[in-house]
């Protein structure tokens, strides 16, 4: 079955606003033998007269009417549809998908968003929480634009992974626990549980459930007074790196890398 032809749908719209075929060619850039073909056509597609002359001016019949009311709207449906293709083809719109882990997502990127939203409010970003791992794998598929990931990692055909950032790993103690004789008698800790939600490890470590090493990010402010933090001696660093694919970007997702790089450290 054929569709309808917009520049059809077109042609009937100004006929009908201007209540001639010789007006709509002059309109649209036709030749009056391509307005007469066109309804010609839509009406053999309809299988129904769309217009007829009454007085010398050209009217619709009533399935015409309820036509140019559907043209209506399908010609400006396209018309925003082109417009948003426009913006986003400039950057001035668009959809970002980025994955990264929870504490990236709670103390970096909203550092970038907001750098973004001053330059370019219309893009969307989309978040998802996922290991490195997953990252990796949704950027290869295709359904993540960028992926922030712990490195280091193994090459991945079709991906560009290249150093971020680092942040130091410290140790986050209960504050009314604390003691650094103890500190330097060689304990030997015991892991007691596994999450992947920094800030919920931290609850814990403040309700006396343990320790816990884990990487502060640069701007990130601990808020929890019963927790206190340590550096390292010898100092640990979690390394960053940013995946994305290979070739070139969409202006979205170009945006948003410049928005990240420039929180790279020097």
């Amino acid at each position: 079955m054929r569709e309808f032809n917009l520049d059809q749908l077109r042609t009937l719209v100004v006929i009908v606003e201007h209540g001639s075929f010789a007006e709509a060619a002059r309109r649209l850039h036709l030749a009056p033998p391509t307005v007469s073909l066109h309804i010609s056509e839509l009406e053999t597609r309809i299988g129904a007269r769309l217009l007829s002359r009454t007085r010398g001016a050209v009217r619709p019949t009533a399935i015409g009417e309820s036509l140019v009311e559907h043209a209506r709207r399908l010609l400006a449906d396209v018309a925003h549809v082109m417009d948003d293709m426009a913006r986003q083809s400039k950057g001035l719109a668009g959809r970002v998908r980025i994955g990264s882990s929870t504490g990236v997502i709670a103390h970096l990127l909203p550092r970038a968003l907001e750098i973004l939203a001053d330059t370019h409010p219309g893009i969307d970003v989309q978040i998802a929480v996922l290991t490195s791992h997953q990252s990796l794998e949704r950027l290869a598929s295709g359904a993540l634009d960028i992926g922030i990931v712990a490195l280091p990692q193994a090459k991945v055909a079709g991906l560009v992974i290249e150093p971020w950032r680092r942040d130091p790993i410290l140790a986050f103690l209960k504050a009314a626990q604390e003691n650094p004789a103890e500190a330097d008698a060689g304990l030997r800790p015991e892991p007691r549980i596994s999450l992947d939600y920094n800030d919920a490890i931290k609850n814990l470590v403040g309700a006396g459930y343990g320790s816990t090493l884990l990487p502060h990010e640069e701007g990130a402010l601990l808020s929890d007074q019963r927790v206190v933090t340590r550096p390292l001696d010898p100092p640990l660093w979690r390394e960053l790196g940013m995946a994305y694919r290979q070739g070139e970007h969409e202006p979205a997702t170009a945006y948003l890398l410049q928005a990240l790089f420039s929180l790279q450290q020097q």
